[in-house]
């Protein structure tokens, strides 16, 4: 049951694979995905990435890294974003591996500290995150939990 993670800016091919992947989970306009992920393409900067796990030419998972992830701390940046495994895959390691991925490959690229904006209160600590202060989300009404990862 072998998976590979790819880097978008390293397989440009699979951009609108990836866009419309992201877009069916988190109902952001594909636009959206696709200039960001065209962003990244370009290597100028560290951030925006994107990544995704792929079995046999399908998406199984995926996750962003980009300045902020719609929320009020402006100041908290770069922050991942989009994590999603498909539900099959669940329970198997790879959002796991994918967070472990763009730990080391964003401190590659010079980015030693990492933030996500979740509501889930334990799944990350597993993967080395800390809880670091509670944020408000864009159009949410309640507050959601801040994570750090420093690489």
């Amino acid at each position: 049951m072998k998976y590979e993670i790819i880097r978008l800016a390293d397989r440009p091919t699979r951009k609108h694979q990836a866009a419309r992947w992201f877009h069916e989970k988190w109902n952001i306009p594909l636009a959206a995905y696709l200039e960001s992920m065209e962003e990244s393409l370009t290597g100028k900067k560290a951030v925006p990435q994107w990544y995704v796990a792929v079995k046999d030419d399908m998406v199984i998972g995926g996750l962003g890294v980009i300045e902020n992830d719609f929320h009020d701390r402006k100041d908290l940046t770069p922050n991942v974003c989009a994590v999603y495994t498909e539900e099959a895959w669940r329970s198997r390691g790879v959002a796991g591996a994918l967070l472990n991925h763009v730990c080391a490959d964003m401190k590659n690229r010079g980015i030693n500290t990492l933030y996500l904006l979740t509501d889930h209160d334990s799944f990350y600590e597993r993967y080395g995150w800390q809880f670091f202060c509670m944020a408000q989300g864009e159009g949410e009404s309640e507050m959601s939990r801040m994570y750090v990862h420093r690489t």
